[in-house]
């Protein structure tokens, strides 16, 4: 399934999201500058083996190797079908996210999933040497919100050879079961192993936990329709 637009109104500009898809646009042209193998790129990502290793004494290496990629990781992406897809689906979920937290809330939102779902990685691969970078865990985040938030919003949706209108839990709902379906049950060796199942399963559920917990954005409806 892959989602085209939903018809959720908002009620406000979503500027954070807007913020958010640039920087990840302004990163990646970064990447293609310096070029995707440079040793100063690796050290953007987040690689498992040397996490644990920092955490547990094993590597000499400071503190803040460990936990600056949990940041800059979810703004690193592997090529333009990595970044394209991750965009699109944070620009049609992202906006109502933001319009029901506001827009400060609904930034520390985003960074707290995408540290979730960075956690949820190491976590399950503690041994792993593979960089690991993309947006896809905080934008599980935003989906779990939405998810919560909107589950009846009718999301505009191309499966196969149809494009049809199908509700959002079942469109959220189908791909979070994908995800671990695969994270479960895939072949380390296969070609799927290169996903980061469980830091989408991470975020997303971190997404769904903390939106429960958030209130509301103030005035929410005294805004004008965007």
């Amino acid at each position: 399934m892959i989602p085209l637009r939903d018809d959720q109104p908002s009620f406000s500009t979503p500027l954070i999201n807007y913020f958010l898809i640039v920087l990840n646009v302004l990163a990646f042209l970064w990447e293609r500058s310096v070029g995707m193998q440079t040793g100063s790129l690796y050290a953007f990502a987040i690689i498992p083996d040397h996490t644990v290793a920092v955490l547990t004494g094993r590597s000499y290496d400071t503190l803040g190797s460990a936990i600056l990629p949990l940041f800059t990781s979810m703004f690193l992406h592997g090529g333009f079908a990595h970044l394209g897809g991750n965009m699109l689906f944070l620009w049609i979920f992202g906006d109502n996210v933001e319009d029901y937290l506001g827009h400060f809330r609904y930034l520390l939102f985003y960074l707290a999933s995408g540290v979730a779902a960075a956690v949820s990685h190491i976590l399950l691969n503690t041994g792993s040497h593979v960089p690991t970078i993309g947006a896809s865990g905080a934008i599980a985040g935003v989906m779990g919100g939405y998810f919560i938030l909107y589950p009846r919003a009718r999301v505009l949706t191309w499966f196969f050879v149809f494009v049809l209108y199908l509700p959002a839990w079942l469109v959220l709902g189908y791909w979070f079961l994908l995800n671990f379906m695969y994270g479960a049950f895939s072949d380390p060796r296969s070609s799927a192993s290169g996903i980061a199942f469980w830091a989408h399963i991470g975020g997303f559920l971190a997404g769904v936990l903390m939106v429960k917990a958030l209130p509301e954005r103030p005035h929410r409806y005294r805004y004008g329709t965007w």
